[in-house]
């Protein structure tokens, strides 16, 4: 079965050290909460807020052992006034045999508000 795992967290500064290390910190989450392995990665999707230019969020997941050629890409998130600042989301596409409610999506920092009935 083909699932997509939601994720999000959020920064303080548009830097590149904090974005990098906050994406790894919730990939690392997303993967280890929902046994993922690179092998079952159709691809990764990453946005982020338009206040956010200082680095690409791909560049945390190639940093992770095993992930180099797992396919992923980089967008600007839609600027919708009022929405949450400084935020890095992701889509990530598995092969598993989790339902969807045994799904862990993932959220950290101020993107908890994002997903309230969700619990990461």
């Amino acid at each position: 079965m083909i699932r997509g795992i939601r994720g999000a967290t959020t920064v303080e500064n548009n830097q590149a050290d904090e974005i990098i290390e906050h994406s790894i910190e919730m990939m690392q989450d997303l993967i280890d909460k929902n046994d993922v392995e690179p092998e079952q990665v159709v691809s990764v999707l990453f946005t982020v807020t338009e206040d956010l230019n200082d680095a690409f969020p791909a560049k945390a997941l190639r940093s992770l052992e095993g992930w180099t050629y797992v396919p992923v890409m980089c967008m600007q998130e839609i600027p919708v006034p009022g929405s949450l600042e400084r935020c890095v989301r992701v889509m990530v596409t598995v092969e598993t045999d989790q339902s969807q409610h045994e799904v862990s999506h993932i959220y950290h920092y101020e993107a908890k508000q994002l997903r309230p009935d969700l619990k990461s």
